[in-house]
């Protein structure tokens, strides 16, 4: 899309229907049409089960920022596993290894919050520049320590955090810039789009960081890192201002946000569904335990069910054509969370590694579609000044939840067994969702034609 916002397109309805408008469906077909033989019906059967790629075709904002985005996720999870293995090199520890993830961890909490509030008065698009440009500057200076030399635990520590405070504070801007950037009947369409670049990132940017650490050291992937920041910062560059609708002055208070929240029981309980799946049902710091004890394995077993959700996401997201034509959003969401935590717990109970793989596929599938309908429903139902905030507790969630579920599924194992901790996670993640359905049974209804927040 160019710079006009899409609300000024003219409805479906005011168009001829011979050719299709851009921001008609792409399923648009004249009334009175001789039936189309089977190859074209077979044809359209597979443009409906892939990704809607509208978002991409007709609107050029969202197909720069989702390039630039893609493109810059892949970078960041190179220098991820850069980050580890450098930590690794310098300190032969797997506990300074693993404190990583807890430096990353209290700036994404607290800049999630804040950099919500600030999306709710700033210019989004400055917020999306500071943000990439920061993360490029860091990515340059591990760079330049690699290359020097250095050898300073300490560096990357402080590096880490400024990264996770640098994405925490422009992430709720992009996120909530979305509705303006895309008409509210591809909002699902482009929130599944955004959960390939995910994935993509998941799945592609460690092994390509593998390769490049291996070939010529971490400063390669730090390097390639940086330039790739290009693409993310020209595609904020090119977008209009995006301050948020409405006349709101001053500040934003998170306190406002939270207690926006706790009043509207929808996207209130969109997000104790996402809570449930993940304290309940995510048993990552078991794989080191169960690749040995279950499939008798090594580390490589480890990568392998470490990397299994996020190829299942993925798929998900590849095959999501369908979920434009669900309106029952509630009761999808779920549903896919109930799916995610019996896939959990039957891969409790799988002593077969293809089938342990298959259903962490299959739960990763399911929590995608669920990210959808959640993401779709967070924007289109919240009032623009209050998305930022939405966005910026949403990120907490998804930082916070995979470690309380670490917690939760570690203390379990270590009172009872392995095989106690998953399968009673992913039953209780089930249980926990029919409580929700039967104390909120306004959520299952949830219709998208009418949103109510």
């Amino acid at each position: 899309m160019s710079t006009n916002h899409p609300a000024n397109s003219p409805a479906d309805g005011d168009s001829p229907p011979t050719p299709a408008p851009p921001s008609a469906p792409l399923s648009a077909l004249p009334s009175a049409r001789p039936s189309a033989p089977p190859r074209s019906r077979y044809r359209r059967l597979a443009r409906g089960a892939f990704a809607d790629l509208s978002p991409l075709r007709y609107h050029a904002d969202y197909r720069r920022v989702w390039f630039g985005q893609s493109i810059s996720s892949i970078g960041q999870q190179m220098t991820a596993v850069a980050v580890s293995v450098q930590v690794y090199d310098l300190t032969g520890s797997t506990f300074a290894t693993g404190l990583v993830g807890l430096f990353s961890l209290v700036p994404l909490i607290a800049f999630g919050l804040y950099g919500g509030a600030i999306a709710d008065t700033a210019d989004r698009r400055r917020l999306g520049l500071i943000g990439s440009a920061g993360l490029a500057v860091v990515s340059a200076v591990l760079a330049a320590q690699a290359i020097a030399g250095v050898g300073l635990v300490a560096v990357l520590y402080a590096a880490v955090a400024l990264q996770a405070a640098f994405f925490a504070l422009a992430s709720p801007a992009r996120s909530a810039m979305i509705p303006r950037l895309v008409p509210a009947e591809r909002l699902p369409a482009a929130n599944a789009l955004n959960t390939v670049s995910m994935n993509l990132g998941l799945t592609v940017g460690p092994m390509i960081g593998g390769v490049l650490i291996g070939a010529y050291g971490v400063q390669a992937a730090y390097l390639v890192d940086t330039v790739a920041f290009g693409a993310t910062l020209y595609a904020m560059w090119r977008l209009p201002a995006m301050r948020p609708l409405g006349d709101r002055k001053g500040r934003a208070s998170v306190l406002d946000g939270l207690r926006f929240l706790r009043e509207q029981p929808n996207l209130r309980t969109s997000f104790l569904a996402d809570l449930a799946a993940m304290i309940f049902g995510m048993p990552r710091a078991l794989f080191p335990a169960l690749a040995i004890t279950f499939y008798g394995g090594d580390a490589r077993t480890v990568g392998l069910l470490a990397a299994a959700p996020a190829v299942g996401a993925l798929a998900g997201a590849l095959f999501s054509g369908w979920v434009g034509r669900i309106h029952r959003q509630g009761a999808a969401v779920m549903t896919a969370v109930a799916a995610w935590g019996l896939a959990i717990a039957a891969f409790g109970l799988a002593r077969n590694l293809w089938l342990g793989l298959l259903l962490l596929a299959a739960a990763g599938c399911a929590d995608t579609i669920s990210m959808i309908f959640r993401n779709t429903m967070m924007q289109v139902a919240a009032p623009d000044e209050m998305r930022g905030r939405l966005q910026g507790v949403f990120i907490v969630i998804v930082a916070g939840g995979p470690r309380l579920g670490d917690f939760e599924s570690g203390a379990v194992a270590s009172l009872t067994s392995p095989t106690v901790s998953v399968v009673s996670g992913g039953l209780a993640c089930v249980a926990a969702i029919l409580l929700l359905a039967a104390r909120c049974p306004a959520f299952l209804r949830y219709d998208a034609r009418h949103p109510t927040p």
